[in-house]
């Protein structure tokens, strides 16, 4: 008599290569036990080929690679996993990770620490199970500790064009806002980029508390795709542990570019500046996994870049995520050639965790100072054309005072937390003369 055999059983996949394309191959042999999402395996050279089923049709299965195909011939086997997996822990922390989930820029094998084997597309946490939105965190900038707080489990997009220093606010945020682990996805970027980003950008006092995963421009579509996997199952995982954790991702938009390369070779159809219809639903499906946690775990606290062509706040993927996320905050062009970082454009940017997040006396203070912005921003022209007449409009006159003070404020950084903070905003501001009351008139009586 034998043992007690598993519940489950081992084996492997193996089918055929029948063609091969840049970027992709077709496979025989497994139409029937393959499915779309599996991934591939051909081990060539020592080593490895890793890649994604795209379609599956008839006798033959497409597969996108995550690896260049010079390497591959017809009649390689290629092994099926049927469930990507990949082990992050502790051992990931203050290392660089690439699509693999392997350590980069190390031939030491380091042992994994508390780490778990997850899966790399996993669901969201169930609407109904999740905590709302926690209480609001210090960042490290006047601005966004007042005008646009972040809380904790908060999803926010920021909006930026090339070269008015996005990557720069990601670090300071990286730094400012309180948690307990940090993953920072770098998708598409350039590897000098991504360089200058670990060594010089992000603060080093961090690094012991933080994971870069990295897929490069020059990396195939796929491994972009699969990079940013890795990076929110890796969130996930610290935030399982208890953990609070901050996601920074750079970019969504490079992410949306490689989905539409991917499901474009898939024969998807293409719809508005190519993209298919699809992509709504992968970039919902990504920022879903983040956001607050159940009630005896951590939150994930998630800010997404948004690359917009031109600075076109319009354009697809921007007017996509805007839906998706819990607020956006939007680096103005014309403020950074100013020379006032961050650029934040304040009256275009909403955090949609006011006025819940802040006081009645602080929502007061954001109302006053956004009021006398716009006025500000509706005088500028007619100031700058000299048209401007002081001493008609007393509102208009306080709007240009304050201007230059407010202005400044929005550039500080803020190292004495949200509630000095908001004392400093006050103290420019002054009183609010809309709200004094009008002294009673004399009466005939006495």
């Amino acid at each position: 008599m034998t043992n007690a055999s598993p519940s489950f059983t081992l084996y492997s996949i193996w089918g055929t290569v029948t063609e091969v394309a840049p970027g992709m191959i077709r496979i025989a042999g497994i139409s029937e036990l393959a499915g779309v999402g599996n991934e591939i395996i051909i081990q060539k050279q020592g080593t490895s080929i890793l890649g994604e089923i795209l379609s599956i049709a008839g006798d033959s299965v497409t597969a996108l690679l995550y690896s260049p195909c010079d390497a591959i011939r017809i009649g390689d086997a290629v092994q099926i996993q049927q469930e990507p997996r990949i082990e992050p822990g502790d051992h990931w922390l203050g290392q660089i990770i690439n699509y693999r989930g392997d350590v980069t820029g190390t031939s030491a094998q380091i042992a994994p620490l508390r780490a778990t084997n997850r899966r790399l597309h996993a669901a969201p946490l169930p609407a109904h199970a999740r905590r709302g939105i926690g209480n609001r965190l210090a960042t490290g900038w006047m601005v966004t500790d007042t005008m646009l707080p972040v809380c904790q489990g908060q999803r926010l997009g920021l909006f930026a064009g090339s070269g008015v220093g996005k990557s720069t606010f990601l670090g300071s945020l990286a730094a400012g806002l309180e948690a307990d682990r940090v993953v920072i996805a770098l998708i598409g970027e350039r590897s000098r980029e991504v360089n200058e980003f670990v060594r010089n950008v992000l603060p080093q006092s961090i690094m012991s508390k933080t994971v870069v995963v990295a897929a490069t421009a020059s990396e195939p579509p796929g491994a972009k795709k699969r990079a940013a996997y890795c990076a929110i199952t890796a969130a996930e995982h610290f935030r399982d542990e208890g953990h609070n954790v901050l996601f920074l991702f750079d970019s969504i938009t490079r992410f949306a570019e490689a989905h539409r390369e991917t499901a474009l070779m898939a024969g998807e159809t293409p719809a508005l500046n190519a993209f298919p219809p699809s992509t709504v639903r992968v970039i919902s499906e990504l920022a879903e996994r983040a956001g607050p946690g159940l009630d005896d775990k951590g939150d994930i606290t998630a800010i997404y870049s948004v690359l917009v062509a031109g600075s076109d706040m319009e354009e697809p993927v921007a007017d996509m995520i805007r839906g998706i996320l819990d607020g956006h905050i939007i680096l103005s062009r014309q403020i950074a050639e100013r020379q006032r970082y961050p650029a934040i454009d304040v009256l275009r940017s909403v955090s949609r965790a006011l006025p819940h997040a802040a006081t009645d006396q602080e929502n007061a203070l954001i109302r006053r100072c956004r009021r006398t912005l716009a006025l500000y921003e509706e005088l500028e022209p007619m100031l700058r054309a000299n048209l401007y007449e002081f001493g008609k409009d007393a509102e208009g006159d306080n709007a240009i005072a304050l201007f230059p003070a407010l202005d400044k404020f929005m550039g500080t950084k803020n190292q004495n937390g949200i509630e000095s903070a908001f004392q400093m905003l006050n103290t420019i501001l002054g009183p609010d003369a809309s709200s004094a009351q009008p002294e009673s008139p004399p009466t005939s009586e006495g």
